[in-house]
């Protein structure tokens, strides 16, 4: 890949932690959720990690071949369904942040 399209790439961090007794619920949703976003076409990559010593808390690392990639993301049937329908409503809170190569 050449330095120029790594600069059109997307990076996002997210940290949820869901509401008290849901954790275990989202962690079903997003063993769902996780290889169907992996197959997008504009996913680099996309992987989610449950804290060790805090299972209510999860930590998403994905890269997105462009911006426009990630909003594609967010308008799927499962990111729809599953993320919005199902998780999101069970989180405490959510923080996002996009970041791109130096």
């Amino acid at each position: 890949m050449s330095a120029t399209s790594e600069r059109n790439e997307l990076i996002v961090n997210a940290l949820w932690e869901t509401k008290p007794g849901e954790e275990d619920a989202v962690a079903e949703i997003l063993r769902k959720f996780l290889p169907q976003a992996q197959q997008e076409a504009w996913v680099k990559t996309f992987e989610i990690h449950r804290s060790v010593t805090k299972p209510q808390q999860f930590l998403f690392y994905e890269v997105f071949r462009s911006e426009a990639g990630f909003t594609d993301h967010q308008q799927t049937e499962h990111f729809k369904t599953l993320i919005q329908g199902q998780a999101l409503p069970k989180l405490a809170r959510r923080e996002r942040e996009q970041y791109r190569y130096l």
